[in-house]
């Protein structure tokens, strides 16, 4: 594979006009794509084969339910002493409700004082809002005639406020990538000391992630995307494409001060950090494409563009970057070493001087670091998952407000009511049904049954007493669907009961889903170390990342700590597909580390270094190239800390908070120090084995050795006419 990307880095570097020409018109082709071809997001969870989906398929062909019509809601309250039902109040939410009629894409309102949606103390009500379209459809025109339309009620002193789906709002997340560009850009000036390759990286990330995004935005019109598809896709592109980059420029600049010229330094670049790159993002791409053993479409979904994004910065940092090399030239140096090599300092590198530190301690650190991180994972003991709802939205938001005021006024469990569906049943049944149903703990509320034309198909709608995320909600799901009454089964299906399908679903995933990713870390690794012990040293410090990093998440995201510090407004339980999600993508990255960090050390071992000797080599070249791109990881990830969605602002801590622990507890303390104590046993194989295995030369020692021999080759061709003339 070394010599492969070698000759493809000469072959960019050399036309790079040509490879620069080619992916331009690939940006423009995509381009093109994306504003043609693109069509709406849904941000509807559901899993084909679950009871809830089942139910709702057989409402949509019983009763004509299950239509794609958005629906809002508009919430009155009143405070003090005052009621809707006085003059002025009612006669305040009437004119609401007809200028409420008239807004644009509304098929039907209902009246409060009509269909009694008033809370018994007189002081909470709502208006349903019908659409003929569905939320991704409703336009923008349509939400602000909904609001203005609504808010006429305020004259009479009322609170309005709104909720639905179509209300949720866009967070485009530019502030949030700007913030993590800047911070990478720094980070990248101070590693490199010239602008021009602190530059490099970026640019090639910021096309990858344009190309990324593109190709997401096509896939839209073909495919049913989360709008979170996208920023799960820039966050990685990102974060990915300028450290892979990082690693290719980074190495070139190290081959042009060995005295090699551009077209040479870029060839054995990609060649050898090349070969790294491809490792590193295979198990980017395998983690996150893996995720379609789960069933969940849209998860699925999402872990395939976010996988596709990763390829594109791959192949660019293998294409791209060596022709931007070769119009770069040695402007990727700082100016003081572009003439001359300066003179060694006999300064020690940073990374030598940590390593010496954690092998002198090596028992110490190795206790510290396992101390932190398991103070750190005991707080996913306290785990508890469930999807988002208006309950965890920013408390100066719409929704939220109105989602209180429901909760304050009909109970917690009206904004999560559940709809229970009885086939091949009758009415007698189904009266049956309500009386037994509203026995059940915490049921407020069960509505008369409302029976099809055919009458052999009953619906029922219980209100909980608890919200849809709690776990007494949960539990009575489960009691309804357990109940048999007179031979007919009782299906449970509504926002809430399809909410808890999916994270059962997700939960029940994780499992299995682990499993692959471990155990496909331990073969990639065996294949690229050939050895025993360091693989299965790389996977558990990977397990420890990740518990560490549940830990922080439900520390700050669930029980509230500090959460004030990142703008954390709602806490709550922790979205069902984080962790899933979270080891995907952070088995990706520490696999990252391991590779740039060990990789060096083993071919220090190979070729007669001492064990302690190879670690001091492998962290003194490896250190400043791993901590730069870990900063700039968490850089890009912290960033979307900032961003409105709950489900980006936690995955963005969870990265940043993960990315920093793999990288400077688990990889640069805990690796050396197992690894000094392993000693030579560190790098054993059995020779059965090391046969089967084939050598895929990440470190390109084979292309080093194929080097070397051509030039010794051509340095005999050169001295041979020499020694002719002499001897004639």
């Amino acid at each position: 594979m070394a010599t492969l990307l070698y000759r493809l880095g000469r072959f960019s570097f050399r036309r790079r006009g040509l490879v620069a020409l080619l992916w331009v018109a690939v940006l423009a082709l995509f381009g093109v794509g994306a504003a043609t071809l693109s069509g709406p997001t849904s941000d509807a969870f559901s899993i084909p084969g679950t009871e809830s989906s089942r139910a709702l398929d057989v409402l949509t062909e019983k009763f004509g339910a299950g239509s794609d019509g958005a629906t809002a809601k508009v919430v009155f309250a009143v405070d003090g002493d005052s009621k809707l039902t006085g003059t002025t109040q009612k006669a305040a939410i009437e004119y609401a409700v007809a200028q409420l009629a008239t807004a644009p894409q509304v098929t039907g309102v209902t009246d409060p004082f009509t269909a009694k949606t008033i809370a018994e103390d007189g002081r909470t009500a709502y208006a349903t809002v019908s659409y003929a379209v569905d939320a991704t459809e409703v336009t923008t025109a349509a939400k602000d005639g909904l609001l203005a339309a609504g808010r006429t009620a305020r004259s009479a002193g009322l609170e309005v406020e709104f909720s639905g789906e179509m209300l949720a709002a866009t967070d485009g997340g530019h502030s949030s990538e700007a913030l993590g560009i800047i911070i990478a850009a720094l980070v990248l000036v101070v590693t490199f000391g010239a602008l021009v390759a602190a530059g490099l990286p970026l640019l090639t990330a910021l096309i990858g992630v344009g190309l990324g995004m593109a190709g997401i935005q096509i896939a839209t019109g073909f495919f049913d995307l989360s709008s979170s598809t996208s920023a799960l896709a820039t966050m990685l592109g990102l974060a990915v494409g300028i450290d892979y980059a990082l690693f290719i420029v980074s190495r070139y600049r190290h081959e042009l001060a060995q005295g090699r010229d551009g077209e040479e330094a870029a060839g054995r670049a990609t060649g050898t950090a090349g070969s790294a790159v491809v490792f590193a993002g295979l198990t980017v791409i395998i983690a996150l494409a893996a995720l379609a053993v789960t069933g969940i479409p849209f998860l699925t979904a999402m872990g395939l563009a976010a996988a596709g994004t990763v390829a594109l910065a791959v192949i660019i940092t293998l294409t791209l970057t060596p022709a931007l090399l070769g119009f770069a030239g040695r402007k990727v140096l700082a100016k003081k070493d572009r003439v001359a090599m300066r003179p060694p300092t006999g300064r020690i590198a940073f990374g030598e001087r940590w390593a010496r530190i954690i092998l002198k301690n090596r028992i110490v650190a190795l206790v510290l670091a396992l101390g932190v991180l398991t103070v750190a994972a005991l707080p996913a003991l306290d785990l508890h998952l469930a999807l988002p709802d208006d309950s965890s939205a920013a408390p100066d938001t719409t929704q939220r407000k109105a989602y209180d005021l429901l909760s304050e006024g009909f109970g917690a469990g009206f904004n999560g009511p559940l709809i229970v569906v009885a086939e091949n049943t009758t009415a007698a049944v189904a009266a049956t049904a309500q009386k037994t149903i509203t026995a059940l703990k915490d049921v407020v509320l069960v509505t008369a049954p409302t029976m099809n034309k055919a009458g052999d198909t009953a619906m029922l709608t219980v209100i909980p007493g608890s919200g849809s995320t709690d776990q007494a909600t949960q539990d009575l799901v489960t009691a309804i669907r357990a109940l048999r009454i007179d031979g007919v089964d009782l299906a449970v299906t509504g926002t809430t009961a399809i909410n808890i399908d999916v994270t059962a679903k997700i939960t029940k995933a994780l499992v299995p889903y682990l499993a692959i990713v471990v155990g496909l870390a331990f073969v990639l690794l065996m294949l690229v170390f050939r050895s025993i012990l360091v693989p299965l040293k790389a996977t558990l410090g990977f397990l420890l990342s990740v518990a560490a990093t549940f830990g922080a998440v439900v520390f700050v995201f669930q029980q509230g700590h500090l959460a004030g510090l990142i703008g954390v407004t709602a806490t709550g339980p922790i979205i069902s597909l984080m962790p899933i999600f979270l080891i995907g993508i952070l088995f990706g990255l520490a696999m990252d580390y391991e590779v740039f960090l060990v990789t060096r050390t083993r071919e220090e071992f190979v070729h007669g270094a001492a064990p302690n000797d190879a670690i001091n080599s492998g962290m003194k070249y490896g250190a400043r190239v791993v901590t730069a791109a870990a900063l700039i990881m968490m850089s890009v990830f912290a960033g979307f800390i900032l961003a409105e969605d709950t489900i980006i602002k936690t995955l963005g801590f969870a990265l940043a908070f993960g990315v920093a622990v793999d990288a400077f507890l688990v990889r640069m303390t805990i690796v050396p120090a197992v690894l000094s104590l392993f000693g030579k046993a560190a790098w054993w194989l059995p020779a059965w084995l090391d046969r089967l295995l084939p050598n895929v030369d990440v470190e390109g020692e084979g292309l080093t050795k194929q080097l070397a021999a051509s030039s010794s080759d051509a340095a005999s061709a050169e001295a041979e006419p020499d020694l002719v003339g002499t001897s004639a």
